[in-house]
C-alpha cells in the first residue's frame, strides 16, 4: 500500500485527524496554522520530523507533499481547495465546500482542470447506523423514498464560557452569526448518502425561542433552527435542520419509503427501527423490529476509537483510498457544491419568508455562469472582508455593535 504524504492546514480541528491519518498508512509531513500556539501543539503531538508552517503559501509547496487535509475556518476552505487542486494536490475538505455561490461555481471548475481528488470530509453518514439504513434502503424492501428528515441539534449552554470561547473567540467568528442554514452538512448529507435523491429546490423558515431566552444568548443569531425543505430530483421531500438548538443534543435520520420506514433512534443508543406496511413486509422478516447494527468492518478497533461515531476515521480512509485507487469520491465537488447551494439559498428563502430557490447543478455550465458572479456571503473574512448579505431577520442585543463589543470584551 502506497504511504500518502498528507499535509493539515487547521491545527485544533486538524488535530483530532491524527491517528486516524497515521492508521491509514499516510504521513503527515506539513502542518499548517495562522495561530502559532495550535502550529506548536502539532509539533508536539507528531514530532520533530513534521514541518510548521504559519502561511498556506509555504505550506502547499512544501516538497513532496501529495494531499491536504482543510480543517480551517468553516467559511474560506474553497479558497484553499483550488490553489491545492491548481498544484495537483489532492484536497479532502471540512464541513462545507464553499461560502458563496461563486466561489462553488470556481472551485467546480479548479476540480475539473485538476488531475486531483477532491472530497468533502462529511463524517455523520459514516455512523453505523446511517450506513445500516443505507444498506436497508439499498436492498429496496422500502420502495421508493418519497420523504425524509435529518436533524443536527446541538445546543450549548449560555454559562459555559469557556467552551463558548474555545469555539467563537470573538463576535466576529464564524460562528457569532452563523445563519441557521448554513451549516447543514450533518443533516442533509445522511439523507443523500442513505436514499441518492439530489435536492432540486429549497424553502426555509426560522424557529424563534421566547424574548426571555433571546436576552440571555450572549452570541449568535437569535433561530433556534432552521427548517429547510428540499424538492429533489427523484419527486421526493427532505426536511432537515441547519445546527439546530431547540430540544436536547442528539442527530437523528427518518427514511420513508412507499413499503415502510427505518430511523434511528433518539436515545443514543445507535438502534434503528425498521417498520414496514403489514402487506408489504418482505417474506422471513417482522414487520416490526428494533435492533443495533453490528460493526462488520475490518478496521472495527480503529473505528470505534475515533471521534463521530468512528466517522473521523472512515472519511480519512475513503479519501485515501479514492487517491490510491484514482477513483471518484461519492463525496465529489458536486456533491459538496449542491449542499453547499442548499445551505446558502436557503437561508435567502429564509430572509424571504420561505421563496423557494432552485439548486443549481454546477456540471451544467448554464448554471455556473448563474451564479459566477454572487459573492454574497454573511461572514468576516480573515482578511478584514466585511459581511454582505445579513445573517437574520431579527436583530436582537448580541448583534448590534455594542452587543459585539461587550461579547469581545467578555471573551478577553
Amino acid at each position: 500500500m502506497k504511504t500518502i504524504k498528507m499535509g493539515v492546514f487547521g491545527g485544533y480541528r486538524g488535530s483530532y485527524f491524527y491517528e486516524c491519518i497515521l492508521a491509514n498508512n499516510a504521513e503527515i509531513v506539513a502542518v499548517c496554522d495562522f495561530n502559532k500556539r495550535y502550529a506548536a501543539k502539532a509539533k508536539e503531538a507528531l514530532g520533530g520530523d513534521v514541518a510548521v508552517y504559519d502561511n498556506f503559501e509555504d505550506f502547499i509547496n512544501h516538497q513532496g507533499l501529495e494531499a491536504i487535509l482543510l480543517s480551517n475556518y468553516f467559511h474560506e476552505h474553497s479558497i484553499y481547495a483550488i490553489k491545492a487542486l491548481e498544484k495537483g494536490i489532492h484536497v479532502l475538505s471540512e464541513c462545507t465546500s464553499n461560502a458563496t455561490m461563486a466561489q462553488g461555481v470556481e472551485l467546480v471548475r479548479a476540480a475539473e482542470k485538476s488531475k486531483a481528488v477532491y472530497m468533502l470530509a462529511e463524517n455523520y453518514p459514516f455512523m453505523l447506523f446511517n450506513q445500516e439504513m443505507r444498506k436497508v434502503y439499498r436492498g429496496g424492501s422500502l420502495g421508493k423514498v418519497l420523504f425524509a428528515e435529518g436533524e443536527y441539534n446541538h445546543p450549548v449552554d449560555p454559562s459555559d464560557i469557556d467552551y463558548i470561547n474555545s469555539l467563537t473567540p470573538s463576535s466576529k467568528h464564524w460562528r457569532y452569526a452563523l445563519p441557521g442554514t448554513y451549516y447543514i452538512t450533518h443533516s442533509l448529507a445522511p439523507l443523500m448518502y442513505i436514499t441518492g435523491a439530489l435536492p432540486t429546490r429549497v424553502t426555509a423558515l426560522p424557529v424563534y425561542g421566547s424574548p426571555e431566552n433571546e436576552e440571555k444568548q450572549i452570541r449568535g443569531v437569535p433561530e433556534k433552527a432552521a427548517i429547510v425543505t428540499c424538492l429533489n430530483d427523484d419527486g421526493s421531500v427532505y426536511r432537515v435542520t441547519g445546527c439546530a438548538r431547540f430540544g436536547a443534543h442528539e442527530n437523528s435520520y427518518r427514511i420513508c419509503g412507499e413499503k415502510g420506514q427505518i430511523e434511528n433512534l433518539r436515545d443514543g443508543t445507535g438502534r434503528v427501527s425498521l417498520i414496514y406496511n403489514r402487506w408489504e413486509t418482505p417474506e422471513g422478516l417482522p414487520e416490526r423490529s428494533c435492533y443495533t447494527p453490528v460493526l462488520m468492518d475490518k478496521d472495527r478497533a480503529l473505528i470505534k476509537k475515533a471521534g463521530h461515531g468512528g466517522g473521523d476515521f472512515l472519511v480519512i480512509r475513503e479519501f485515501l483510498s479514492c487517491i490510491r485507487e484514482n477513483r471518484t469520491p461519492e463525496f465529489d465537488v458536486y456533491f459538496a457544491t449542491r449542499m453547499a447551494s442548499v445551505a446558502i439559498l436557503g437561508h435567502r428563502s429564509m430572509l424571504e419568508n420561505g421563496v423557494p430557490y432552485d439548486i443549481p447543478d454546477f456540471r451544467r455550465e448554464e448554471d455556473r455562469k448563474a451564479y459566477e458572479n454572487d459573492t454574497l456571503t454573511p461572514f468576516y473574512g480573515t482578511d478584514g472582508s466585511t459581511p454582505t448579505i445579513r445573517s437574520t431577520n431579527k436583530i436582537i442585543p448580541c448583534l448590534t455593535p455594542e452587543g459585539m463589543a461587550a461579547y469581545d470584551e467578555r471573551m478577553k
